[in-house]
């Protein structure tokens, strides 16, 4: 798929992953649709940037975890741009427990991790079907986080909602084929401020990672652009963690 003239949503679209994946794409013709939940300014910020390379851009606020929010927000996509080609499931969220406290692990934490990281991602997947469908197809690129594989990740609950969002991937990419393709992404520790104060963290993963650095969200963006070219791959998953889970 060339980006020229096309649209894109991407999720969690103000900072970090969503941002870089939003510039990426507008930077080869694309316009963005740019979701937030509560951060409005980024949003607000990163449209600006997208218009100034020339492009369209909107911004869309929606809880993913609300369905009814999500179906509203594809509406507002369309009636601004028309079609939409592509849809990025960037937004996320974790709360930080250690494997060992199991009791700390609580219902909530499971309730919104499973929530927004992958009954989100359904959701907005289910709720752009039938625009693309009505177009040329899409293309659908989920995040995930090596967390999903390896089950090593800012909790339990967290790594348990990635390889959920994997396993979706899958299912979806066998169902919506051959009009839309479904990939997902597997990023490392990624350089955001989403990992902001953690610190200790980050240098263990610099130890353990053979590329002796952290991701920077543009390397996931690099990853995004690649699937969204290649018309010939679905249902795959891209890991960009540097080497740390081989």
């Amino acid at each position: 798929m060339e980006l020229k003239n096309k649209v894109a949503l991407i999720t969690g679209g103000g900072t970090g992953i969503g941002r870089a994946i939003g510039l990426a794409f507008a930077k080869e013709g694309a316009s963005i649709a740019i979701n937030y939940s509560r951060s409005e300014n980024d949003a607000m910020a990163t449209a600006k940037e997208i218009t100034e390379l020339g492009v369209s851009a909107m911004t869309v606020k929606a809880d993913v975890s609300d369905n009814s929010q999500v179906r509203d927000m594809i509406k507002k996509v369309a009636e601004k741009f028309g079609r939409l080609d592509i849809l990025v499931n960037s937004a996320g969220t974790t709360t930080f427990v250690e494997p060992s406290d199991l009791e700390g692990l609580t219902e909530e934490i499971w309730d919104r991790a499973i929530a927004v990281n992958l009954k989100g991602t359904f959701f907005c997947c289910r709720a752009v079907v039938p625009i693309m469908k009505s177009n040329d197809g899409g293309s659908i690129i989920n995040i995930s986080s090596i967390a999903g594989i390896t089950g090593v990740g800012s909790s339990m609950a967290y790594s348990a909602s990635k390889a959920g969002v994997i396993c979706l991937t899958k299912s979806l990419a066998r169902t919506l084929a051959p009009q839309i393709r479904v990939n997902t992404i597997a990023p490392g520790f990624v350089d955001s401020r989403w990992t902001e104060g953690w610190d200790e963290y980050r240098k263990m993963h610099i130890s353990a990672t053979p590329m002796k650095r952290v991701a920077k969200p543009e390397d996931v963006a690099i990853s995004a652009l690649y699937l969204v070219h290649s018309d010939f791959v679905t249902g795959q998953v891209i890991v960009v963690d540097g080497g740390k889970s081989i």
